[in-house]
C-alpha cells in the first residue's frame, strides 16, 4: 500500500521504517526541509536504536521517500499517517496548531481526488478532537451525520518508548483504533492491511476512548513512578530498603500489579484502607517527608464521594433507595463505608432513604462497628427494608452499589417508573451493561434507543457534548459515577 505520513519526529519516522520493513510505500512529509532530506537519503531523522539501519534498507528498496510537497504526496497515496506533534503549552494544554494546519491541508487535498483516502491520526490528542476539530476540518460542508456514518478517519495512537520504538511498533501492549462508532468500519481494509503486521488482535473503539487511553496510560505509569518515590523516600528516612520492599510489593499479582481496584466506581472504605493511608502520611509527616501523591489520595477519594452525592439531587427524585451498606458484599463491616456517608448526607439533606442490606442487622451489630453507625445514622432499623421488592417499591431511585443483576430483574419487572444510578461500575453484569448508556460524565441516560453521540457533538462544535436520550414504554434510565 502507499502511504503518506506527515510528521517525521520520533514517531513519523518509527512509523514509516517498519511500514517500509512491512513492503508499504512510504512517501514522508514534513515542513522542515532538513528532515525530508535526511529520510529522503537513507537517513534516521531521530536517534533510535535501529532506525537508521531500518531506514536505510527501506530507501535501497525504494519504499521510502520524502517531500515538502504533501499535496502531492496525499494524491499519490491511498492514506495519510498523521504524526505531527502536539506540545504543551503555557496552561497545560496541547498545542494543537501543527494538528489543524495539517488536517486542513490533507482536507483540501483529498478533495482532488475520485478514490477514498483514509487519514490515520497518531499524534496524541485530548479526547474529542478527532469530533469536534479533526472530521470538520477534513469535510467542513459534510453535515455531521455524513461524517458519522461514513468516516475516512480513524484514530490509532501509539504507544512507542523512546530507545524501544521499533520493539514497542511491533509488540505494542495493545493496538486501538478509534472510530465514528466504535466498530469497524468502511476503514477496515486499510488498517489491517497497514497494521497486520503487528502483535496482537485489532480492538475498534469509540474515537474518544482510543484518544483517551494513551494520555490514561502515560498518566498511570507516572503515577506509578511518583508512588515508588514517595514510598523509597519513606523507606529511607525509617532505615528501611526501599529496593526490597518494592521487590516484595510487585510479587503480589493478586491485587498491587494486576486488574484489581482498577475499574471505576465506589470511592474506597472499610476499616483498612483510608487508616492505613492516614497512618503513612502521619509517620511520614513525623520524620519530615512529605508525600503528596499520598496524601492526595485521600482527596481525591472524597472528591469522588461528593461527586457522587451530587448526582442525586439533580434527578428531582426524593425516596432514595440503597442495594448495601456495608462497604462491600459478604461482611457486616459499615466503619468507613462510603455508602454509609451518602446515605447519612442524603438523610441530613431530608431524603427518604431505605436500604437493603441482608448482611445488616442493628441487633446483631457489636463493638466499634456499632458505634460508628449509630453515630451516623440513628435508628438504623427503620432504614432497612427486609426484601429488594420493599427496596423498589419505596425507590424512586436505586444506588446501585452492589451486584445488581437481580435488583435490575425486580425494577424490570415493578410498574414503577425508576431510575437507577449505578455507583459500582458493574462492567461484568451483563444486565447492567445493557442497561447504562456510557457518558463521558455523569449524565442521565435513556436506556432505550440511546442516541449516537457523534452528531450531537460535531452540531455542538464542542468536545464532551451531553447527549439525552428518548425512550418508548416504562422509563428506566441510568447512570454512571
Amino acid at each position: 500500500m502507499k502511504v503518506s505520513i506527515f510528521g517525521l519526529g520520533y514517531v513519523g519516522c518509527v512509523t514509516a521504517a517498519c511500514l517500509a520493513k512491512d513492503g508499504h510505500e512510504v512517501i514522508g512529509v514534513d515542513v522542515v526541509s532538513s528532515k525530508v532530506e535526511k529520510l529522503a537519503s537513507g537517513h534516521a531523522t531521530v536517534v533510535e536504536t535501529g532506525l537508521d539501519e531500518l531506514i536505510a534498507e527501506g530507501h535501497r528498496q525504494k519504499r521510502i521517500t520524502a517531500t515538502t510537497n504533501g499535496r502531492q504526496a496525499v494524491l499519490d497515496t491511498d492514506a495519510s499517517i498523521v504524526c505531527v506533534g502536539t506540545p504543551t503549552g503555557p496552561d497545560g494544554s496541547l498545542d494543537l496548531t501543527a494538528l489543524r494546519a495539517t488536517i486542513e491541508f490533507i482536507g483540501r487535498s483529498i478533495r482532488a481526488k475520485m478514490d477514498r483516502h483514509v487519514v490515520i491520526m497518531r499524534s496524541t490528542v485530548p479526547a474529542g478532537t478527532a469530533e469536534s476539530i479533526v472530521l470538520p476540518l477534513l469535510h467542513p460542508s459534510a453535515p455531521p451525520t455524513t461524517l458519522f456514518n461514513d468516516s475516512n478517519l480513524v484514530v490509532v495512537p501509539e504507544f512507542l518508548r523512546e530507545s524501544s520504538a521499533i520493539a514497542d511498533y511491533y509488540d505494542p501492549p495493545f493496538t486501538l483504533v478509534g472510530s465514528a462508532s466504535g466498530k469497524p468500519d468502511g476503514n477496515d481494509e486499510v488498517v489491517q492491511e497497514l497494521f497486520g503486521a503487528i502483535t496482537g488482535s485489532i480492538q475498534w473503539v469509540p474515537f474518544r476512548e482510543a484518544e483517551m487511553l494513551k494520555a490514561v496510560c502515560n498518566g498511570f505509569h507516572a503515577l506509578k513512578v511518583a508512588f515508588a518515590n514517595e514510598v523509597g523516600a519513606l523507606c529511607s528516612a525509617m532505615s528501611i530498603d526501599g529496593h526490597s520492599l518494592m521487590a516484595q510489593f510487585v510479587k503480589d499479582t493478586k491485587l498491587n500489579i494486576s486488574p484489581a481496584y482498577m475499574r471505576p466506581g465506589l470511592p474506597f472504605g472499610g476499616s483498612c484502607l483510608p487508616k492505613d493511608l492516614r497512618m503513612l502520611c502521619q509517620v511520614a509527616s513525623s520524620h519530615g517527608v512529605d508525600l503528596p501523591l499520598l496524601r492526595g489520595t485521600l482527596a481525591s477519594n472524597d472528591a469522588h464521594l461528593k461527586r457522587v452525592i451530587e448526582m442525586v439531587p439533580t434527578t428531582g427524585a426524593r425516596r432514595i433507595g440503597l442495594n448495601g451498606l456495608a462497604f462491600k458484599s459478604g461482611t457486616d463491616d459499615l466503619r468507613e463505608s462510603p455508602i454509609v456517608s451518602i446515605a447519612e448526607h442524603l438523610i441530613g439533606k431530608g431524603f427518604d432513604v431505605k436500604i437493603h442490606d441482608p448482611g445488616i442487622h442493628e441487633s446483631l451489630l457489636t463493638g466499634a462497628n456499632k458505634e460508628y453507625i449509630e453515630s451516623r445514622i440513628p435508628h438504623l432499623s427503620s432504614r432497612l427494608v427486609a426484601t429488594l421488592e420493599e427496596l423498589v417499591e419505596h425507590s424512586d431511585i436505586l444506588l446501585l452499589t452492589r451486584n445488581g443483576d437481580e435488583l435490575v430483574q425486580r425494577v424490570n419487572d415493578s410498574a414503577k417508573r425508576t431510575t437507577i444510578i449505578d455507583l459500582r461500575g458493574q462492567k461484568a453484569s451483563k444486565k447492567v451493561r445493557q442497561m447504562r448508556k456510557i457518558a463521558p460524565q455523569p449524565v442521565i441516560e435513556s436506556l432505550i434507543q440511546p442516541p449516537p453521540p457523534l452528531p450531537r457533538s460535531l452540531e455542538a462544535g464542542k468536545i464532551g457534548g451531553r447527549n439525552h436520550g428518548n425512550g418508548n414504554g416504562k422509563a428506566k434510565e441510568a447512570i454512571r459515577a
